[in-house]
């Protein structure tokens, strides 16, 4: 089906159109009263809705109520409202053509020359935390059907969507009307509000209804608006902008409560700070220089300033590299984590909150970028990564919150017994900071804080072999994790040199055999988690979390892959009662 085609002679010029009669009917009210009062004072009919309506006859203005011009009340809690041809007759007649100015006639339909409608507050009621049918209800049905119908008869009707367009309707009033040039600007803001309200609910129901193994959507919205234009992109000859997801919770609808602007880096490495310092259930810090993690850590145990001890510990596995870093805490800021950072060179700190007494230390620096989260923030549930003609979909890889127990509860003891020294909490510590490394990862870790750290290399040998190296004498008697399987034993076997007491790895490698044997010889304990945390490295600029229509909940999103169990002792069970590193 199609629209119907008209001969071009019968379309009369109409260029200025004289406002007579005007439909208003919108949530926002500001500047309303100003725009009644023009028109009323220039002998316009308007025409409401509801509590527009009221507002404006409060006020002492005439008002119409839509219910006369359709013979039916408001009904079904104010549904349906607009939907009647007595309305929409008066929209989409093309005045223009004499047939169309007959019809209005035979059924007694006036014409409207301006609209005013701006929708119920979807975005809104979505970024406030509500759910369900407190949602639903903010869908506008009446209120789209209205703005489309004007915007597409642009030839006689002037749309109106936002109260920023209200002085120049006011002076349109009073210059005898709108031109066509204005309304065909005013249409094209109209689309663009429309279009971006259905993305909004579009990608609001992908997100509350694609759960469990549903496919992922056969069409994919994104959509996102554009905060501010940053200096350069990764480099200085690359464009770059921050842009805020419509529903977002994290760095890009963050607070920055000081310093230089921030940077396309500054925002990549912060988002990979977070992730890192929320992986974690006890107070933690991660600090990331250019997107792999120079430390992370997480309270000593009966720690005076948890936060303050967790940024000391992170900081302490590579000083030289923390200098210019980018740090995150999973706690608000203290003055005492403050006082630890005033020597310390810094790019940006992100925490859910700061102490003033913290704020007034870091005043002191005036470039330091401090950034507070939305009282809101949460992990993205999916990833998208831009490839050449398209983009790449996948479920977030994301850990239980809160909940330590159940990431270790798939590991497999192939290896050694569970040292008496070193809990479960510990074990999971390591392996969640590996995932925070890009690959190939290894990460030593010793008492929740990361101690080496060996990351981007081509292959495993050299990761494990930057690892030791980093953490010198600290290597002894820590544990080792790796974010994936080791293909060959000469891995392991540098870690075992060095006098690592637990490995955990994936597990998966068809040389499994000769790496349990030799952690059996060594007496090694090792454990097989039967998921990796593989993490290429990538572009800083890899987007993530983005405002797509599709998103499900998960908790540990990970590829599982059945390892065969070799003969092994039985798995050890976690000890349990110990609120040890996690």
């Amino acid at each position: 089906m199609a629209g119907p085609r008209h001969d071009p002679s019968l379309y009369r010029d109409r260029d200025v159109v004289p406002i007579r009669r005007a439909l208003v009917s919108v949530s926002d009210k500001s500047g309303l009263l100003s725009l009644a009062e023009a028109l009323v004072g220039a002998g316009v009919e308007i025409v409401s809705t509801g509590s527009t309506a009221a507002t404006i006859r409060d006020a002492g203005h005439e008002v119409t109520d839509v219910a006369t011009v359709t013979g039916f009340p408001e009904m079904l809690d104010g549904r349906v409202k607009t939907l009647h041809p007595n309305v929409h007759g008066g929209l989409l007649a093309d005045l223009r053509l004499e047939h169309h100015e007959t019809q209005l006639g035979e059924f007694d339909i006036a014409p409207f020359e301006l609209v005013v409608v701006n929708l119920y507050p979807f975005v809104e009621t979505v970024r406030s935390g509500a759910e369900g049918d407190d949602v639903v209800e903010q869908i506008d049905i009446g209120g789209p059907a209205m703005v489309r119908a004007s915007a597409k008869n642009f030839a006689n009707v002037a749309i109106v969507v936002s109260p920023e367009s209200y002085p120049s309707i006011i002076q349109a009033v009073a210059d005898g009307g709108t031109s066509l040039v204005q309304r065909r600007e005013l249409a094209a803001r109209a689309f663009a509000h429309t279009s971006a309200y259905d993305t909004a609910v579009a990608q609001w129901f992908a997100e509350e209804t694609i759960a469990g193994e549903v496919d992922l959507p056969d069409h994919l919205t994104i959509q996102a608006e554009k905060l501010a234009n940053l200096r350069y992109g990764e480099n200085s000859h690359q464009r770059a902008a921050i842009y805020s997801r419509v529903g977002g919770h994290g760095i890009a609808q963050a607070t920055q409560l000081q310093g230089k602007e921030m940077s396309y880096n500054n925002y990549v490495d912060a988002d990979a700070a977070l992730r890192a310092a929320y992986d974690m259930v006890l107070p933690a810090v991660a600090i990331i220089k250019h997107a792999n993690p120079c430390g992370i850590a997480v309270a000593a145990a009966n720690a005076l300033d948890p936060i303050a001890s967790a940024h000391l510990r992170a900081h302490e596995c590579d000083p030289v590299s923390a200098f210019g870093g980018v740090i995150a805490a999973n706690r608000p800021v203290t003055l005492k984590m403050a006082e630890n950072l005033r020597d310390i060179f810094t790019e940006v700190i992100v925490a859910p909150d700061f102490e003033p007494a913290a704020l007034e230390v870091f005043a002191e620096k005036k470039n330091l970028r401090l950034l507070k989260l939305p009282t809101d923030w949460q992990q993205e549930r999916m990833d998208v990564r831009l490839v050449s003609g398209g983009l790449l979909l996948q479920d977030a890889d994301r850990f239980p919150e809160d909940d330590y127990e159940s990431v270790a509860e798939g590991w497999q003891l192939v290896a050694g017994e569970q040292p008496e020294d070193i809990s479960v909490q510990e074990l999971v510590f390591a392996w969640k900071s590996c995932r925070a490394v890009k690959s190939n990862a290894i990460v030593l870790a010793r008492g929740g804080a990361t101690v080496g750290v060996g990351m981007g290399q081509v292959n495993r040998v050299d990761s494990c072999r930057l690892a030791v190296e980093r953490a010198g004498d600290r290597a002894a008697g820590s544990v080792a994790a790796s974010d994936a399987f080791f293909p060959f034993s000469d891995g392991p076997e540098v870690l075992m040199n060095a006098g690592i007491k637990v490995i955990i790895q994936p597990g998966g490698s068809v040389r499994d055999e000769e790496t349990i044997a030799l952690a059996r010889e060594r007496g090694v304990t090792m454990y097989f988690t039967a998921a990796r945390q593989y993490s290429p490295a990538r572009p800083p600029g890899r987007p993530r979390g983005p405002g797509c229509a599709a998103s499900r909940p998960s908790r540990q999103v990970v590829r599982r892959r059945r390892v065969p169990p070799p003969p092994a002792p039985p798995r050890a069970r976690a000890p349990r009662g110990s609120r040890s590193p996690s």
